[in-house]
């Protein structure tokens, strides 16, 4: 089991890179590339839209390509105040990319369904990743490992959307269908993975000295 740990850590780390870089590709091309084609002139003139669709695409970025060291026990044992820095860029990143995600959800394309996946996993995100932080500020250091567990669950809905949406639209052959499955399979299944290692973390996985 130690091993087929290790192989799904590898592949999670290099899809969060790989997505993480992704939002890129946006600002090298036109308004044609990915799903903007989907969101309609109305959408894509509309100046605090498109701030917003762009922030958290880079931020959310952001936050994937560094989430995933922050689990790193040798990291946080050889160097607390790396650790700390990169909490400190992941928090900034997930506090604007789930604030504009919760606003951009509510143009969602598919409708209720998909608005409401959507804007509940903004809402998640943030509040994962706030509470996270106050708990380490209030000395709860497994409250806060915990916490930061579920936090990066859902920033790795990025990654498991980009999953289940062709997925979805290849089984069903509708993409608005497939977009109503995808904005809740992208994050809840992750939640239940999270839930299921939460529950097996008893005492802190490394000591963290405040005096560093």
């Amino acid at each position: 089991m130690g091993i087929i740990r290790k192989i799904l850590m590898v592949v999670a780390v290099i899809l969060a890179i790989y997505i993480g870089v992704y939002p890129v590709q946006y600002l090298l091309n036109d308004s044609s590339f990915g799903l903007l084609p989907m969101k309609g002139d109305l959408l894509t003139s509309n100046a605090l839209w498109k701030i917003c669709f762009y922030t958290h695409l880079l931020t959310g970025g952001v936050a994937l390509l560094i989430g995933w060291a922050q689990f790193s026990s040798k990291l946080r044992s050889k160097s607390i105040k790396t650790h700390r820095a990169i909490g400190k860029v992941y928090l900034a990143s997930v506090m604007i990319s789930s604030i504009t995600a919760i606003y951009i959800g509510f143009y969602a394309t598919g409708g209720i369904i998909t608005i409401t996946g959507m804007v509940l996993i903004g809402c998640i995100w943030f509040y994962t990743t706030l509470k996270g932080y106050l708990l380490i500020v209030g000395g709860d250091l497994l409250g806060h490992q915990k916490m930061m567990i579920y936090s990066y669950a859902a920033c790795f809905g990025g990654v498991t959307l980009r999953f289940w949406l062709p997925l979805s639209a290849l089984i069903l052959g509708n993409f608005v269908q497939a977009y109503n499955i995808a904005a809740w399979m992208s994050w809840v299944p992750n939640l239940g993975v999270a839930y299921l290692i939460v529950r097996r973390i008893k005492t802190p996985t490394v000591k963290m000295p405040t005096n560093q």
